[in-house]
């Protein structure tokens, strides 16, 4: 199937709370290994599954209850008012890329294959990696890697990619790994171009604005008592999901009124630390070992 085995299945399944006849949405459908889990559990009810790569239609299970929707779940709440659903029991995200995405090497996603620098996930539309590579000027390429990919070799990278493109354009993954090459450290240039990668499959997907464009909405459509169950694998989303649970804000500012009283914060955390995945599980699946879970309830 191609598609990853989901991480922390169980602890998402028990964090979603399941209740009979409930309304639940998954909104990182993929393989559509939670999905199926989700189904499992439930009696009756509906299952709402997102998924803006069109790949993952194929996955679809045959369930009446199930219905899968084709696009970014930035538009989550617009999405659910079409099909007349304007309150929800619980919801799943799974942030991370799918395996799938990284295995399909004309895709530009993994370092592991020559390609075209692409990495979006909505193949129809917006900017490609290599789009940014080559139109950025040396500030927001320098900003976009230290921000997005962490890496202290910012500055100098920006400037290897503007001298290197004034020659020629970078098209694929290999002629960038070429052009920075310089940069990446002896015995952990695996990390090095992860990180870079990384960087840019944020910015192409714009993934930090739309996580946080989701949590947003998601915590409007929750009922109250209903679950918000969010894996994340790197710090960035993991602080965003934080901030919105601890105090219901992107920025992890307490919002206040016109008076300057704080507003109550909506959710509640039910673990106050992330649950981490146990070590038979990262023996068994090594990408379960930067996934951090937190679960919250609307109040």
């Amino acid at each position: 199937m191609g598609y990853h085995e989901p991480v922390m299945l169980a602890e998402c399944i028990d964090g979603l709370n399941i209740i009979e006849g409930g309304v639940y949405v998954d909104v990182t459908f993929g393989g559509g290994g939670h999905s199926r889990a989700i189904l499992n559990a439930m009696k009756g009810g509906k299952l709402i599954a997102f998924d803006q790569d069109s790949d993952a239609l194929q996955n679809a299970p045959d369930d009446s209850r199930f219905q899968l929707i084709n696009k970014n779940f930035c538009e989550l709440k617009s999405a659910l008012n079409a099909i007349g659903v304007f309150e929800i029991d619980g919801l799943l995200a799974d942030l991370g890329v799918s395996s799938h995405q990284f295995d399909e090497g004309e895709r530009g996603f993994s370092i592991r294959f020559d390609a075209k620098l692409d990495m979006r996930m909505n193949q129809s539309e917006g900017l490609t990696a290599e789009d940014i590579l080559n139109d950025y000027d040396q500030k927001e390429l320098a900003r976009l890697f230290w921000e997005y990919g962490e890496l202290r070799s910012a500055n100098r990278l920006a400037m290897l990619i503007i001298n290197e493109r004034a020659k020629k354009r970078i098209e694929t993954v290999e002629e960038l790994k070429a052009v920075v090459s310089s940069c990446a450290p002896k015995f952990k240039d695996h990390t090095f171009y992860a990180q870079l990668f990384q960087a840019l499959r944020i910015e192409v997907n714009q993934e930090l604005k739309v996580l946080e464009d989701m949590l947003l909405q998601a915590v409007e459509v929750l009922k109250p008592g209903g679950r918000l169950v969010v894996m994340s694998y790197h710090s960035l989303e993991d602080r965003i999901v934080k901030n919105i649970i601890n105090k219901g804000s992107v920025a992890g500012e307490l919002q206040k009124d016109f008076y300057g009283n704080v507003i109550g914060v909506p959710l509640k955390a039910i673990n106050k630390k992330p649950i981490e995945a146990s070590e038979v599980e990262i023996k068994s699946n090594t990408r379960s070992r930067s996934a951090k879970l937190r679960i919250a309830e609307k109040k």
